[in-house]
């Protein structure tokens, strides 16, 4: 799968959302932001992304997943501290 199709897929299920996305193949680094995860633990902010990805993990497509689940305050405190 391509990096360009996780990033379509995650911004057309996940409406607001901004998503990075590195790495290629079938091992992917995801930053997603969104302001749903606003409150979440951050179980609860990954089951909603792997909610969306469990279909491709399930047949191969995806094997590998690393995330960072943010809302927009918190990508805008990280990127001013650094």
């Amino acid at each position: 799968m391509q990096a360009t199709k996780v990033k379509a897929l995650l911004e057309e299920k996940m409406p607001g959302s901004e998503v990075i996305v590195e790495g290629e193949g079938c091992d992917f680094r995801l930053t997603v932001i969104n302001d749903v995860f606003q409150g979440a633990f951050p179980v609860k902010r990954q089951q909603i992304v792997y909610a969306h990805l469990n279909p491709y993990i399930a047949s191969g497509e995806i094997h590998a997943v690393t995330m960072t689940t943010l809302t927009f305050s918190e990508w805008n405190q990280k990127a001013n501290q650094g």
